[in-house]
């Protein structure tokens, strides 16, 4: 009898312990915000969440408010709506909201490299010196070069040289900025002497594109790698092409290349002394390539289609680059040498950044999480109060809390290319409600897990179209060609990408 009485109460342990894991017991604290855990056990609503996030997290918002907690997959996340709340969550002490314990467990899972403690100040010391401030001049002229190399290397002037190229425009936007900064941040064939210039630089042109075709492979399994979602096949590709991109990308291979930026280096070179083993700095290596050309060569697309798709746009950033080409004795005509732009000429595109910052509006769409590692208050603009359990995770999506949202944005989904420039060029303040935001648009995140590199990534955006619109003329083959829609399997993870290709054509203005 006793011995059936000690296997029924280990039998109804299991249980309740079972059901408490599943979260059956998990019930509305006193001053949390609205529960809601779905249907189905420890699931709860992670396949509605991974089929269209956005879509959900509407849902969510018009059942239950500005901020509700939900039950995805094992974990509850506390999402937060109220944008005069973003500053206190992502404000918040590391030893309250922790954005690292998060962000480690992603790494690992897509990149295979495991985080040592030193990692963020690492990476945010070496971005600040060389992606910010007089580093990101030396990081603008390299990557000028390496455009330079990619796009005009076979270009000739003259009226009967002036025929139409046609091209899918997110295969080439992508292909062409991923490659010129990977050149730029990794380094460049070595060669002795102007004779072998050229070869090493045809080298370089077939060693990127042979890069830029396996991370498009990589690319395409992201999303489903992150939520650990692949198919057998596809897990076995992803593997494979993990290792291909610790070898291809291996400290051994980059420290035999020539123009090996200060950014890559010194970060290989810190890891170094802190401990990390060879084959953990070649996976290290593989997350920044994915961190630094992943969203910019997509945004690059996205840009100069809302560029050819309203030519009221297209004429008024035209007109500018022309301007300030112009101003700065670097007028593309018929037999001048190759254009320099430099960050200075940059500084003074006021209707290209404000479009650049209009089509990330636009497609841009990160979550931003956060650990809670002890019982936090959080206070509404409305003024009621709420506390985040601890255990639980906090998440921001302002994609639908700022972003698109039409009180802040009147017409949030038309393109509008000055709507954050005003007439005398100086910067649009926005507001709710009549109260100034400080989070108005939030392509790069915020707080301390803002995108360190987002100085070079703007620019290295605006150089490519500064770049395209100077030397050519663009149009779609199909001028009445919809904008296509977002594939929505990636909400999440950056700049959105297209469910398919825009066919354009494209020739020499000269």
């Amino acid at each position: 009898m006793a011995l059936w009485v000690i296997l029924l109460c280990t039998l109804m342990a299991m249980l309740l312990s079972g059901l408490y894991l599943l979260g059956v017991f998990r019930r509305r604290g006193p001053d949390e915000p609205p529960l809601d855990k779905g249907t189905i056990p420890w699931l709860g609503y992670v396949l509605d969440f991974r089929k269209d996030s956005s879509g959900f997290l509407k849902r969510m918002q018009r059942k239950h408010g500005d901020i509700f907690t939900v039950l995805i997959g094992g974990y509850y996340f506390t999402f937060v709506m109220d944008p005069f709340c973003f500053g206190a969550i992502v404000k918040e002490s590391r030893s309250k909201l922790d954005f690292r314990s998060f962000a480690s467990k992603l790494v690992l899972q897509v990149f295979g490299y495991k985080p040592m403690e030193a990692n963020h100040s690492i990476i945010h010391a070496s971005s600040t010196k060389h992606l910010m401030g007089d580093g990101l001049t030396v990081m603008i002229q390299a990557t000028m070069e390496n455009f330079q190399k990619l796009m005009f290397f076979n270009m000739s002037s003259g009226e009967d040289k002036r025929v139409w190229q046609e091209d899918g425009l997110f295969h080439y936007c992508y292909n062409i900025v991923f490659r010129a900064g990977y050149l730029a941040l990794y380094g460049t064939e070595p060669h002795q002497g102007a004779d072998n210039k050229e070869k090493a630089n045809e080298q370089d042109r077939i060693h990127s594109n042979q890069l830029f075709h396996e991370f498009r492979k990589y690319d395409r399994l992201f999303p489903r790698l992150a939520y650990a979602v692949l198919p057998p096949k596809d897990k076995i590709e992803a593997e494979r092409l993990k290792r291909l991109f610790w070898s291809m990308l291996s400290v051994k291979k980059s420290w035999q290349k020539d123009n090996i930026s200060g950014w890559i280096s010194e970060q290989d070179q810190l890891l170094a002394e802190n401990g990390t083993p060879e084959y953990m700095r070649d996976r290290f290596m593989f997350m920044l390539l994915w961190a630094s050309q992943g969203n910019t060569g997509p945004t690059a697309f996205w840009l100069l289609l809302y560029l050819m798709k309203h030519p009221e746009a297209m004429k008024a950033v035209k007109e500018e680059v022309d301007k300030v080409s112009r101003e700065n004795g670097q007028e593309v005509k018929p037999g001048s040498p190759p254009m320099n732009i430099t960050r200075d000429m940059l500084n003074q595109t006021p209707f290209l950044d404000s479009a650049l910052e209009e089509t990330l509006r636009l497609v841009a769409a990160p979550i931003l999480v956060r650990a809670v590692l002890e019982d936090t208050s959080l206070k509404m603009s409305s003024g009621a109060e709420y506390t985040l359990r601890k255990g639980d995770r906090v998440a921001l999506f302002p994609h639908i809390s700022v972003q698109m949202n039409p009180e802040i944005h009147p017409d949030p989904h038309e393109f509008k290319y000055d709507r954050f420039v005003n007439p005398d060029g100086t910067k649009k303040d926005f507001y709710k409600n009549g109260k100034r935001l400080k989070y108005f648009n939030m392509p790069w995140g915020a707080g301390v897990s803002i995108c360190p590199g987002r100085f070079f990534a703007a620019a290295e955006i605006k150089l490519f179209v500064f770049l395209m619109l100077s030397y050519y003329d663009l149009e779609l083959v199909n001028k009445e060609e919809e904008i296509p829609v977002i594939d929505i399997s990636r909400w999440g993870f950056g700049t959105m990408q297209p469910v398919r290709d825009v066919r354009f054509r494209y020739r020499p203005r000269f």
